[in-house]
């Protein structure tokens, strides 16, 4: 089963978030044989969407979704994403020129072993770029069969319609889930007016929606609690309560909360009228293939009006620096 994202972009109808990594700096890493094996098991299962970037380990992750593509490469449709300098861990910033866009795409296209990106992401909009600029040089990549479709994360309605009279964007990513709506205000309605695709990423809250992660569990270095006052010990214990629906509506289903908060994403895809692929990451096989089950999960109404209440009830921004994602720009 595949979804079509956009034009001729074809994906399998859950991805694989494939940053393999933790929050915490003192935790222990995955190693890189068991990540690649946890790759391979989600393309044995069909989840073969594998998303990735640039700045996750300074390269190192994309060195090891090359590894899956060195056996792989026809089974996989691989995206990745430049534009984002520095770390995740708060010393950040968006970079978009020209000779960095083109730059940046031969270093991942080395790093990924292929000659070819499949969906190649502009990872956050710098401020001192016009997008049109930024989307031009990622057009000459299109031209140059470098990568096949282009994608945009984190960007405004009026920052999409720019970058899609300049060229055709197949996919935005942007942060999408049951606690996180934001976007339904005028990017995704705008996906779905131009005929894009939306791939949400952290669609399980970072662990908090599938019920992963509670209060006292995120260690004082845990990035969250840097970088996202909704993952702060106060608003964990308000959002403790907030998101108990979805546990209710787990219960009531026999699924887990992971699959309910996905498959609500599946039914805002539909009432939206465009085409949803969420890229949940884990480390463990049995989430992957739980979370692959859940596209066949349809959800009633009542259900979906339910989970609808949470976001309203949310304590906490979904980012300390609003203007890093869309909605502080809209």
């Amino acid at each position: 089963m595949t979804v079509l994202l956009s034009d001729d972009l074809r994906v399998s109808p859950v991805g694989l978030g494939a940053i393999m990594s933790v929050y915490s700096p003192a935790a222990k890493p995955v190693e890189p044989a068991e990540a690649l094996d946890i790759l391979n098991y989600a393309v044995d299962i069909g989840v073969t969407f594998i998303d990735t970037a640039d700045v996750y380990g300074h390269g190192a992750n994309e060195e090891l979704v090359g590894r899956l593509l060195a056996d792989r490469r026809t089974e996989v449709t691989v995206a990745t994403k430049f534009g984002i300098t520095g770390d995740l861990q708060g010393n950040r910033r968006a970079r978009g020129d020209r000779a960095y866009v083109l730059a940046c795409a031969d270093a991942s296209l080395k790093r990924l072993g292929t000659d070819v990106i499949d969906l190649y992401y502009m990872h956050r909009l710098d401020p001192e770029v016009p997008i049109e600029d930024t989307v031009g040089a990622m057009a000459e990549l299109v031209a140059a069969g470098k990568a096949r479709h282009l994608g945009l994360s984190e960007v405004t309605a009026s920052e999409l319609r720019r970058a899609h009279a300049v060229h055709p964007i197949a996919a935005v990513q942007s942060e999408w889930s049951v606690w996180s709506r934001d976007v339904e205000s005028g990017i995704v309605p705008t996906a779905a007016e131009l005929g894009v695709g939306f791939v949400p990423y952290s669609p399980l809250g970072r662990g908090f929606l599938a019920g992963t992660v509670s209060p006292g569990s995120l260690t004082a270095d845990d990035l969250r609690r840097a970088l996202m006052p909704r993952y702060s010990e106060d608003n964990l214990s308000a959002n403790l309560t907030a998101t108990g629906v979805i546990t209710t509506v787990a219960e009531e289903t026999g699924l887990t909360r992971a699959q309910v908060s996905l498959a609500w994403l599946n039914a805002k895809g539909r009432e939206f009228g465009l085409p949803v692929v969420p890229i949940p990451g884990t480390r463990r096989r049995q989430y992957i293939a739980q979370n692959l089950a859940s596209t066949q999960v349809v959800l009633t109404e009542e259900h979906v009006a339910a989970l609808d209440t949470v976001a309203d009830a949310v304590a906490g921004a979904r980012s300390r620096d609003p203007h890093w994602i869309s909605s502080g720009r809209e």
